[in-house]
């Protein structure tokens, strides 16, 4: 079966994702002229968003990336966070700008924010690609968003349902009949 038989439908198109990183790449181009910005990857649903965000700062920057998990294969959060891979550069005085792919829960993202701000940085901000519209369980500003999305399963560029999907080139929902399907699967 075609991997698009899954998909229930495009959200936003590969054009409208591109339009809207360009644009974002710019405004956090302006706002850290001059600063000490440490671009960090929120792995592995945010690496794609990742890199062709830095790719539009235009500003010299270093990157760095953090692994953490809170789905642990299924469709929704445990509301755990597990920290899989440490930042290696030193933030202290530092910029950070966290690059996520998706605002949910807010459990990875508080995660983030709690345990950088521990190594005093100049600052922290947050970039999201995705925001579901709904309550989050954990409230947290978003200083650059890309779109404001259903709430929904989504899928592709970068965002996964048992690690399958990352590669698509847009975003998508996926059938709850999948969700549903492979229910306890995984």
């Amino acid at each position: 079966m075609k991997r698009e038989a899954h998909l229930e439908k495009t959200l936003i198109s590969r054009e409208e994702l591109d339009k809207r990183i360009k644009e974002m790449g710019e405004e956090i181009s302006k706002d850290y002229r001059g600063g000490r910005l440490i671009a960090l990857g929120v792995l592995k649903g945010g690496i794609i968003f990742f890199s062709d965000l830095v790719r539009e700062i235009s500003l010299p920057i270093h990157i760095d990336f953090i692994n953490v998990q809170s789905y642990f294969g299924g469709a929704h959060s445990t509301g755990k966070v597990r920290l899989l891979r440490d930042v290696q550069l030193d933030i202290e005085d530092k910029d950070v700008l966290i690059i996520d792919d998706i605002y949910d829960t807010g459990y990875t993202l508080d995660f983030l924010h709690a345990l950088l701000s521990k190594r005093r940085p100049a600052s922290i901000k947050i970039c999201s690609l995705l925001v579901k519209e709904r309550s989050h369980e954990k409230p947290i500003n978003i200083d650059y968003l890309g779109f404001t999305i259903p709430d929904v399963f989504v899928v592709g560029y970068g965002l996964d349902y048992q690690e399958y999907y990352r590669n698509l080139p847009y975003i998508a929902s996926l059938k709850q009949s999948i969700i549903k399907e492979n229910n306890g699967a995984g």
